[in-house]
């Protein structure tokens, strides 16, 4: 009976702790969230967690002062949407080869990949904006589009991924009944590695519609500005008082990732638990 007792108060207290875990985590993403609804003067007297009337009004003040807030959401999900794709697409493809196929230098490409995953995308940065100079492809989406094609961490995930789920001898099937191998990795691995896949697609959209410091190097025009872009620069001192755009203008790029993330939460879930399962 005490054992069961105490069991049952460890329990409620592992509940009251990941309760608590939860509140802390979402009480910054909710007052953001109300204080894109209120004034500046509501903001300065103090917090509040209950939204107000303002959001209008403080939608009109980012209009009047010339941020095109519809075209930077337009242009971060159109990079983000190709982004993603690209990513997920090659990075499984690639892991594929690494998973199924046995070739000279197998184990040494792997490591190489460990590598570019601990590297910073800030200690290339140099050498990647001289690249992108020379094709002409700055003040582009290009550059931020292709490079998607040779993802570290997606591939890093996509091989761990896909060594748990692969099964040869349904690949061997495959090939005896005259399947190519695209066509093998098209119709018999990609419907197989669908949360795998969903899982990286939703780290991959997140990255890039969080992604500041790439698109700020090599994107000029303002009209090809990305949200998180726009938000930089209500930083000016033209802004400083007008906190609730500021609140707004934030809200807006978190919005999209809370909506995705509440969608497709399952498939990560799904995803790296199978990805942790070696046989």
């Amino acid at each position: 009976m005490a054992y069961k007792f105490t069991t049952t108060l460890f329990r409620a207290l592992i509940y009251l702790f990941l309760f608590v875990l939860l509140l802390v985590t979402l009480a910054p993403i909710w007052l953001l969230i109300v204080n894109a609804t209120r004034s500046t003067v509501e903001i300065q007297q103090g917090v509040a967690f209950l939204p107000s009337t303002h959001v209008f009004e403080n939608y009109g003040i980012l209009i009047g002062r010339g941020l095109d807030m519809p075209r930077g959401f337009m242009n971060s999900m159109f990079l983000a949407i190709a982004t993603t794709v690209v990513s997920v697409y090659f990075s499984l493809l690639t892991a594929y080869g690494m998973v199924v196929y046995d070739f000279p230098g197998k184990k040494i490409f792997y490591n190489f990949i460990l590598v570019l995953v601990m590297l910073p995308m800030q200690l290339s940065i140099i050498g990647f904006y001289q690249y992108m100079s020379k094709l002409g492809l700055t003040d582009s989406y290009w550059a931020l589009i292709l490079p998607s094609v040779a993802s570290a961490g997606a591939v890093f995930f996509g091989k761990q991924y896909l060594e748990s789920v692969v099964i040869s001898d349904l690949i061997d099937a495959a090939r005896i009944d005259g399947a190519s191998e695209l066509g093998i990795f098209h119709r018999v691995m990609l419907p197989i590695a669908t949360p795998g896949a969903f899982t990286m697609a939703i780290f991959a959209f997140i990255a890039s519609w969080n992604n500041f410091f790439t698109p700020f190097i090599l994107i000029s025009s303002i009209k090809k500005y990305t949200l998180p872009m726009l938000v930089q620069t209500l930083r000016g001192d033209v802004y400083r008082t007008e906190y609730g755009s500021i609140y707004l203008g934030l809200a807006i790029t978190v919005v999209p990732i809370i909506i995705i993330y509440a969608l497709f939460s399952r498939y990560i879930v799904s995803g790296i638990a199978m990805g942790s399962v070696k046989e």
